[in-house]
């Protein structure tokens, strides 16, 4: 008897052996680009937690500069998520029949919480070169890419003070990059994003000159993008993902207070930031401003369709693209549905 149970033991040991790669490899993977940004933060802290893991799904971040870089693996199949701003890329990308859809809100700007300031260069703001926003005229300015969501806050900020976007010189380059920009005075301002706005002021690189939020109240700034087959070949993984998602997007509010980061769950935020984003000294995510973050990933679809006549009256719009080719809120609407309404939960 005790023979016999031995060699129970034995194969149900070996079963599990043969089984725990095969439950492994049913994972579903999905490939997610980032924006090296903490506006990502939902998707690291989804993650991190294990919330992508649970709802059966292997997910592996691919990091780009802008979301503008997106698009080619998204139409190559390389790419099945993504977030960034709603650039004129992406509807010329549309236009040429490249299905990419924008699923959910990434980031967004309410009052007080804006996370991609207005940088001026420090020693322009010390020697009284600049004072306003007039004095904007002639001057090197980035946003991250072409026809960008900051290029549509730039032309606003610009147009506050009588001012073209003819008027000033567009430089284009990732939000480390422009920080490394002002502290070389290769360039004279920027939109930077968080953290790497607050590491160019810290530095002394720049001053936080006004903040998006004040230039461009509820500016939908970022989004939650889908291929067009991760959407309609595989709807239930994307269902899968949306769900997790806006689980790591509720953690990540629950550890906000007054727009920062907060007790415990807010070290534990930072830890994760710090784990996948380049910039390391977590002190500094400390003292950012929170990115604003919709925990029932709703968006602000007026803004989008505001940015996309701006991009169109500029001459950046290629072909005849409506919003409604691309926009989609039927993953938020279900998962919404499957996880209820959001409910703050300020753990500490």
């Amino acid at each position: 008897m005790r023979t016999w149970m031995l060699r129970c033991l034995a194969g149900a040991a070996m079963a599990a052996l043969v089984v725990a790669p095969a439950a492994a490899a049913e994972l579903i993977p999905v490939k997610v680009g980032t924006a090296n940004s903490a506006t990502d933060v939902g998707v690291f802290v989804a993650q991190a937690k294990g919330f992508f893991r649970d709802e059966g799904l292997d997910v592996s971040f691919i990091a780009f500069d802008s979301a503008a870089r997106m698009i080619a693996p998204f139409a190559s199949g390389d790419l099945d998520v993504g977030g960034g701003g709603t650039s004129a890329g992406l509807y010329n990308a549309v236009a040429r029949g490249i299905e990419i859809r924008i699923v959910a809100d990434k980031n967004h700007t309410p009052p007080g919480q804006g996370i991609q300031p207005l940088l001026i260069r420090k020693d322009l703001i010390d020697s009284g070169r600049f004072k306003t926003l007039a004095d904007l005229k002639g001057m090197k300015i980035s946003t991250a890419a072409p026809g960008s969501a900051a290029s549509t806050t730039l032309d606003r900020a610009l147009r506050m003070a009588g001012l073209k976007i003819t008027d000033v010189e567009q430089v284009y380059m990732g939000f480390p990059q422009q920080a490394t920009a002002l502290a070389s005075k290769a360039l004279d301002a920027a939109f930077t994003a968080e953290p790497s706005a607050s590491q160019a002021v810290a530095s002394g690189a720049a001053v936080r000159f006004m903040g998006d939020d004040e230039i461009y109240p509820d500016h939908q700034l970022a989004v939650v993008f889908y291929s067009g087959d991760f959407a309609r070949k595989k709807p239930d993984a994307a269902r899968r993902y949306m769900r997790a998602y806006l689980r790591g997007v509720r953690y990540y509010n629950d550890a906000i207070e007054n727009g920062k980061l907060v007790g415990a769950r807010g070290d534990e935020i930072i830890e994760i930031l710090a784990r996948n984003i380049p910039i390391k000294d977590k002190a500094a995510y400390r003292d950012l401003m929170a990115p604003a973050c919709d925990p029932d990933g709703k968006m602000n679809v007026d803004s989008i369709r505001e940015d996309l006549a701006f991009y169109r009256s500029t001459g950046l719009i290629e072909g005849d693209v409506k919003l409604e080719q691309t926009l989609d809120t039927s993953f938020i609407e279900q998962a919404v549905k499957e996880i209820g309404p959001y409910q703050r939960n300020p753990a500490r």
